[in-house]
């Protein structure tokens, strides 16, 4: 994820967090950082005891990863304070699915209710920690500079499919403020339009309490916010709402920009934005 143009102005950490949030909210920090940190580590622990007595067996591999994936996100979703909302049915794997994306909370959100891999940008594999762990965890890498990668990329899509996984993909190709949607890269539906397969959609929106940061900015991730600070802020919060839509009907259609454009149309129906006129934007 890198930075995007807005409409609102450039926001930073420190702006995003005002000291207007409680006092307590550095010991929330100081307990909630560590307690994440521990969980991820144990968990991945627990999920290295489990590949190895799944091994010589895909399905059971597969299944091991899931439930991994669920119970390690729901434990970081619940230390946030992430207050989860899911509406719509989620569609089950084997599948192909476009959402906007706000944050990197969009991961965590979706990792709780779906059973999936995600397409993201070689440059998080070089991430502390989360690089190394969502590698683990069958990450899909684009390398964008490279056009060769394309058709490593489709093989990609097409084993993971094959072998009844979810495939989540965030076609705007970077995140945003939340105050509108970015157009859909077409190129990243490639795949879904050769196929003519199904594309499924998600719609995500933040919320945070009136006396708190505006969700665009305490929650999400754009501009110049550099993710340590952003996300130890973040973790001061008392708590925040995260609400996914699942939308009925999915577009498939044989050309990709058609594609994107219907994607797109259909996400705006029950697109919110997180700017609000009664809340400030800095």
């Amino acid at each position: 994820m890198t930075a995007v143009p807005s409409t609102l102005p450039a926001a930073t950490s420190a702006q995003a967090h005002p000291e207007a949030i409680d006092r307590g909210s550095a010991l929330r920090a100081a307990i909630r950082v560590p307690l994440i940190m521990a969980w991820s580590g144990l968990s991945y622990l627990v999920w290295l005891v489990g590949r190895v007595l799944t091994t010589g067996s895909a399905a059971r591999q597969l299944r091991w990863r899931h439930r991994f994936l669920h119970g390690w996100s729901r434990g970081v979703a619940r230390l946030f304070g992430m207050r989860i909302t899911v509406r719509g049915e989620p569609p089950e794997a084997p599948f192909f699915l476009v959402s906007n994306h706000l944050s990197y909370m969009d991961i965590i959100l979706l990792y709780t209710c779906l059973d999936c891999v995600f397409i993201a940008k070689q440059d998080m594999r070089r991430w502390p920690a989360l690089g190394f762990l969502a590698h683990a965890m069958s990450t899909i890498w684009v390398n964008r500079e490279s056009r060769r990668d394309a058709v490593r990329v489709l093989h990609e899509i097409d084993r993971v499919v094959g072998s009844g996984d979810g495939v989540v993909l965030f076609p705007e190709g970077t995140t945003s403020a939340g105050d509108g949607m970015l157009p859909l890269k077409a190129a990243l539906l490639d795949w879904a339009a050769r196929r003519e397969y199904p594309v499924h959609c998600a719609v995500i929106r933040y919320q945070t309490a009136a006396t708190l940061p505006p969700a665009h900015l305490a929650v999400g991730w754009w501009g110049d916010m550099p993710f340590g600070p952003h996300a130890v802020a973040l973790a001061r919060l008392p708590g925040f709402d995260a609400e996914v839509t699942f939308l009925p009907s999915p577009v498939r259609a044989a050309e990709r920009t058609a594609l994107a454009g219907m994607a797109r149309e259909l996400m705006l129906r029950h697109f919110v934005p997180l700017v609000s006129p009664e809340r400030p934007t800095s």
